[in-house]
């Protein structure tokens, strides 16, 4: 088998800094993490926490730190800096090689999506963020790796496309809809929930959003590990002519 990842994630609108921070880092025994933090508001504040919790996860992971101690142990930086007057939301994806398992790390009121063929959970079990109190403590669900495993992550920009129009974002829905009609990958899952919410809010975020999407396969080509990144680059503005 074979582990695919793919991301889609877009600024708010307006706003030159996502308050959105994804990384992925290797782990001790073989397997890696990918960890998605969502900083307060958006912009640049919003960006500086999300970096500040995400290179504390990532440097505690690198060093074989389980991911609910990581994730622990952010929301006790986060709550002492800010004195718990600015939170942020994380999940945590690891694939964890020795026990052969995906295991799921939220601390996000946002839900998460698991996928096997026509099957879609929806897990949405209450979930403090990052830095609200000491000892936060995140929820853990471990998932025995198959073929055709999906798991869905995102950021709360996701579900609240829409809410201008009065036109909320379903992702059940979506994610049914696309898994019915196809077998899709990774990149086009994200891709797909990604441009819905961006038309749902007249091609205008309202909010940074960022999806994950994971997905056991069966492994039909060699054994190299690969990585692509899209990063747009947009032009600086023309000097305005006096």
């Amino acid at each position: 088998m074979e582990l695919q990842i793919a991301v889609a994630k877009v600024n708010k609108y307006a706003t030159s800094e996502s308050g959105d921070t994804l990384e992925v880092v290797e782990r001790p025994n073989g397997g890696l993490s990918v960890v998605l933090a969502d900083g307060q508001t958006s912009g640049r504040g919003a960006k500086a926490v999300s970096l500040m919790v995400v290179r504390k996860v990532i440097g505690l992971l690198a060093e074989g730190v389980r991911d609910g101690a990581a994730a622990r142990a952010a929301s006790d930086a986060l709550f002492t800096e800010k004195h718990g007057k600015v939170i942020c939301t994380l999940n945590i994806a690891s694939l964890d090689l020795h026990s052969r398992t995906l295991v799921l790390t939220r601390n996000n009121p946002s839900p998460l999506f698991i996928c096997r063929g026509d099957k879609i959970d929806k897990l949405s079990a209450e979930s403090i963020p990052l830095g609200t109190s000491r000892d936060v403590r995140p929820l853990i669900t471990e998932l025995p790796i198959e073929p055709g495993l999906t798991i869905v992550i995102y950021t709360d920009g996701l579900v609240h496309a829409g809410e201008r129009r009065g036109i909320p974002m379903d992702v059940g829905a979506i994610l049914r809809s696309v898994l019915e009609d196809q077998d899709p990958s990774p990149q086009h899952l994200a891709d797909t929930l990604l441009a819905q919410a961006v038309n749902l809010d007249d091609n205008r975020p309202a909010d940074d959003i960022s999806v994950l999407v994971l997905k056991s396969t069966s492994r039909t080509g060699d054994a190299v590990r690969r990585m692509t990144v899209r990063l747009p680059i947009e032009r600086p503005p023309e000097p305005s002519i006096r």
